[in-house]
């Protein structure tokens, strides 16, 4: 891998001292004027709030001119497309567009999923950057007129690249061109902590065997969905995460000989939507069974890349038309399981990257139980989950083996101080770190002692790392729940909110073992930013919200319907609506054939405060809500692995999909397009196969990054108890 030193980018980044920079080589993919695909390798610089693309790398040609330049601007929306076939290789693409041009969109693809994560934040950065001058702006008539950079369709300007279809072929060799040259990075971006989610889970995990470096676990709580054990093998590899999910992705046969006793023979059979393909294999049973018939299988793998670098992987037993049963095989069904690969913290005194890589099945198997009390070798080591137990193994043993993977796979990331007066790179750092927040779930007791914590840096703050301490002190914590009332008027004579006379289409629940209803759950199962978080990073659990849940709709709609409380019927223009001193309306779009929108509806008892941290998010622009409206999920009953996709992390839900937002008379509306997202999409698409056997908590509150701010307090909660989509109420216009 050729990259420049960290000595010689470190010189270039000291140049322009105080502004974040990133710049490098990436791939500018889209359809020309004339409908033919182009993929053009180009020199991508992002310097502040502005970018340009050359043609060569400006930094040793000092005299090229941009062919394409402008500036971040505060409606910017960055979109991870996922993997996707150009020019016969695999690339990460990344698509931007306006809020107020949707229409115009523009994608750059990258050689790995770090590179293409690492372009995202640091236009997220620069859009950051681009809504505080907006707010500090004198002149924002002007600021808003700024030319956007436009990456879409041809260069006006430059008419002549046109003039032949000759010139519309790609520029550069292919992928293998972006490993050598490799972006550089300008700016504080800390390894990221975060290790655990925001909820209690109900998981206990034992460890009952040890092998080859691996422990292996099972749940032994009394809550399993599924009618098997529940096993994880888990392993830490001397790697980061990035290259260890290249090498599990790679389908090449004799790569995954080395290591994977069971996939060797593997073939893609289909690509979808950049996050999901269906894989083809054949093994020979010889070397698991007696039996000496080959054997087939189709699987999809579903991926999903979190803002804290780590990687879940689903993989489901498939059927696809194009591999029907084949002749000489016995069509085998591979055990549904999920893949986490998440880094570490790097030990003080060493640069070694390192990660955990958890590998999760369901067995239905009684051999299973003998095998793990027994020492001796028995059926079970001869099954397909025993092979796919040991994959974690075999990728561990693989990577320390083949120590040129790591720079094949890794990109060279090289970090300086930024002194910016308006945005400091520890602002910057704690915005990507807390876009899924961290705090302490039971699950994670059993396996984070790998992650060594041996001191700290007095000029950073104390990171929350040892989990079993945080654990012990959970006690005391459990009663810190903030006040919430303080948000609320208190001038202002209390009302009785009456729920009797309001209702939505979806019934409040009498139990948890009602279905198709909702229920109030409390907070107790959240965890959120306490008094200290600032100096210690401590979460509490939560109190009593600060809003009452007054009715939800669960509606059938042909496309998503925003400001859905104008609407003449909806509750909010009700007379006992308009008698309530202040509503939130929360408006979940849901994508699927029909769409699906469910409204929650959040009351209070007085009107809000003035100079709270509620009014400043009521009465702040969109770019300011989009940094601080959070939700928080929870699936507290349903398939396990829906669990692992859904995931219980805290998502700052304006930097995942897009939110827009209506304020008017006594309410205050949020609509969440969940399709905006490729990502929300595919997580979306698989808990609406499942969500009639699902209860699900939800939470939603506001960021608090100030110390004035803190403690957190949570707006709302809400369970949805096994949801029926016939149910569902269409939308009357």
């Amino acid at each position: 891998m050729e990259a420049s030193s960290s000595g010689e980018a470190s010189e270039r980044g000291g140049e322009e001292k105080g502004t974040f920079q990133y710049f490098g080589w990436v791939y500018h993919v889209g359809v020309n004027s004339v409908g033919r695909e182009y993929c053009h390798l180009r020199f991508l610089l992002l310097r502040g709030k502005c970018v340009a693309m050359y043609k060569r790398d400006p930094h040793q040609n000092p005299d090229i001119k941009p062919i394409r330049q402008g500036v971040i601007g505060a409606t910017l929306v960055v979109e991870d497309l996922g993997c996707r076939k150009v020019n016969n290789g695999d690339l990460y693409v990344v698509r931007f567009y306006s809020r107020q041009e949707e229409g115009r969109k523009g994608e750059i693809a990258c050689a790995t999923a770090e590179e293409a994560q690492r372009w995202m934040e640091a236009f997220l950065h620069a859009r950051q950057q681009a809504e505080h001058d907006l707010l500090t702006e004198s002149d924002r008539d002007k600021l808003m007129h700024e030319m956007e950079i436009d990456l879409q369709g041809n260069r006006h300007k430059l008419k002549r690249y046109a003039s032949g279809l000759k010139k519309l072929k790609k520029i550069g060799q292919g992928p293998e061109t972006l490993l050598r040259l490799s972006s550089k990075f300008f700016g504080n971006s800390d390894c990221f902590e975060g290790e655990t989610g925001d909820v209690f889970d109900i998981h206990q995990w034992k460890c009952v065997r040890t092998m080859s470096g691996i422990r292996i676990f099972e749940d032994v709580s009394d809550h399993k969905s599924g009618k098997g054990a529940l096993v994880k093998s888990v392993g830490v590899i001397d790697a980061p995460a990035d290259s260890v999910f290249e090498v599990f992705l790679n389908t090449e046969r004799q790569k995954r000989y080395e290591w994977d006793m069971l996939m060797g023979d593997l073939e893609l059979v289909e690509t979808y939507d950049g996050h999901y393909d269906v894989v083809y294999g054949t093994y020979d049973p010889k070397y698991l069974t007696r039996w000496h018939s080959k054997r087939d299988f189709i699987f999809s793998r579903q991926w999903f890349r979190s803002q804290d670098g780590t990687y879940t992987i689903l993989q489901f037993p498939s059927i696809h038309k194009k591999k029907p049963p084949r002749s000489g095989y016995r069509r085998t069904k591979i055990n549904p399981s999920t893949w986490e690969i998440r880094n570490l913290n790097t030990p003080m005194g060493s640069d070694r990257p390192r990660c955990l890589v958890s590998h999760t099945l369901e067995i239905n198997s009684a051999s299973w139980y003998r095998w793990k009390n027994s020492q001796q070798n028995t059926k079970f080591e001869k099954s397909v989950p025993y092979a796919l137990l040991c994959q974690v193994a075999g990728l561990k043993e693989y990577i320390g083996a083949n120590p040129a993977l790591l720079q094949q796979y890794a990109s060279n990331a090289v970090r300086s101080h930024s002194s910016h007066p308006s945005l400091t790179s520890s602002d910057f750092a704690d915005d990507i770190q807390d876009e899924f927040y961290d705090a302490i779930a039971a699950e994670s007791s059993s396996d984070d002692d790998t992650d060594d914590d041996k001191g700290s840096d007095q000029e950073h703050k104390v990171k929350l790392k040892n989990v079993s301490w945080a654990m012990s002190t959970l006690a005391v914590k459990r009663g810190a729940a903030s006040d919430a009332s303080k948000e609320l008027d208190p001038d202002a004579s209390c009302i009785t909110i009456d729920v009797s006379g309001m209702h939505g289409s979806l019934r409040r629940g009498e139990g948890d073992k009602d279905t198709d209803c909702w229920t109030c759950p409390g907070g107790e199962g959240f965890m959120i930013r306490g008094k200290n978080y600032l100096k210690d990073n401590s979460k509490v659990v939560g109190g009593d919200p600060l809003l009452k849940l007054i009715a939800v709709d669960w509606l059938k709609v042909d496309k998503a319907a925003d400001r859905i409380a104008l609407h003449h019927r909806n509750l909010v223009q009700s007379e006992a609506g308009k008698s309530l001193p202040f509503i939130l309306v929360f408006n979940l779009q849901v994508p699927a054939k029909p769409n699906y929108s469910l409204v929650l509806y959040y009351a209070s008892d007085r009107p809000v405060k003035k100079d709270s941290l509620l009014a400043k998010f009521l009465d702040g622009d969109d770019a300011f809500r989009d940094t601080r409206f959070k939700l928080i999920p929870s699936i507290v009953e349903g398939y396990w692995m829906v669990k692992r996709a859904v995931g219980t992390k805290a998502c700052l839900l304006g930097k995942a999909v897009t939110c827009k937002y209506f304020k008017q008379d006594n309410f205050f509306e949020i609509d969440v397009d969940i399709g905006s997202s490729s990502v929300a999409r595919s997580v979306i698409g698989l808990v609406l196969g499942y969500v009639t056997s699902l209860v699900v908590d939800l939470a939603i509150l506001i960021e608090a990054k100030e110390e004035s701010e803190l403690p957190e307090y949570l707006l709302g909660t809400v369970r949805l108890n096994r949801l029926k989509p016939e149910s569902a109420e269409p939308l009357e216009d």
